[in-house]
């Protein structure tokens, strides 16, 4: 679904379509989003635990690789309890983009969220257990939602900008680094994995980051694997232990307070 019905702010002139390429191993991988979007994997009411997670999928702000940042993440958690509400946003480096990072792509990320909280009650999903989960670019993106959040605007005409956009946790997965991170006792918990192998700003920036928070109070699990580069995601052929980081992310949620059943 469109997070923006009745037309995207900063996209009122943008006509073309969405573009999907098939890489070589079969994944897909989307440009050209002018219509930010949540597609929904609702777990089954007799299995579902009530929190929801927005997976953010990266490709350098230039693309987003849906198949193991975006579908098989949301497949898993569903299966698990978990709603999940994939997110195509707009690409500020796409070639020829008039989008920003921290203005258009915060922007739909923070939409999302509001959405999500807007039609919990809807979904089956409790509006103070409402997380998000980014990949690479996306896990910029998650790291941005988790540190420049708001309670809403009390009077908008809009219900869903009357909503919190603030995460209730957040999980970063070899995610960019933003360059202010605006950390403080307000930043929710924070679960972040990466690969030994990956580039210095990610291998070294995510345990910078865990000491970072830690200092600030915050609750934070970090996994850092031996042997492993960039961009593992969900994929059936991860060996372990790297293929176990989703099951360490869902029961850290459960020692977070974010899988009880109502």
């Amino acid at each position: 679904m469109v997070l923006w019905p009745n037309g995207e702010p900063g996209s009122e002139v943008k006509t073309a379509e969405e573009k999907i390429r098939i890489y070589t191993n079969g994944e897909h991988v989307v440009s050209s989003i002018h219509r930010p979007s949540i597609t929904l994997y609702l777990p089954a009411k007799d299995k579902a635990t009530g929190a929801g997670v927005i997976v953010i999928p990266g490709g350098g702000h230039r693309e987003l690789w849906m198949d193991h940042e975006g579908y098989n993440v949301a497949q898993w958690l569903s299966d698990h309890g978990v709603a999940a509400f994939i997110l195509k946003y707009r690409l500020a480096r796409e070639e020829g983009s008039t989008y920003t990072i921290d203005g258009t792509e915060l922007k739909d990320i923070q939409r999302a969220i509001r959405v999500v909280r807007n039609r919990a009650q809807e979904w089956g999903v409790d509006p103070d257990r409402i997380g998000v989960m980014g990949f690479s670019a996306g896990g910029e993106l998650a790291a941005l939602a988790s540190t420049r959040f708001d309670a809403g605007t009390v009077n908008a005409s809009d219900g869903i900008e009357r909503e919190s956009s603030k995460p209730n946790f957040q999980g970063l997965i070899y995610p960019g680094l933003p360059h202010d991170m605006n950390l403080s006792t307000q930043t929710p918990p924070a679960f972040m994995a990466c690969g030994e192998n990956d580039r210095p700003e990610i291998s070294q920036g995510v345990p910078k980051l865990y000491l970072e928070l830690r200092e600030t109070g915050v609750s934070v699990e970090l996994h850092v694997y031996a042997n492993t580069g960039h961009g593992f995601g969900l994929r059936a052929n991860n060996p372990p232990p790297v293929s176990g980081w989703i099951q360490n992310f869902f029961d850290w949620m459960g020692g977070q307070g974010m899988l009880k059943r109502k």
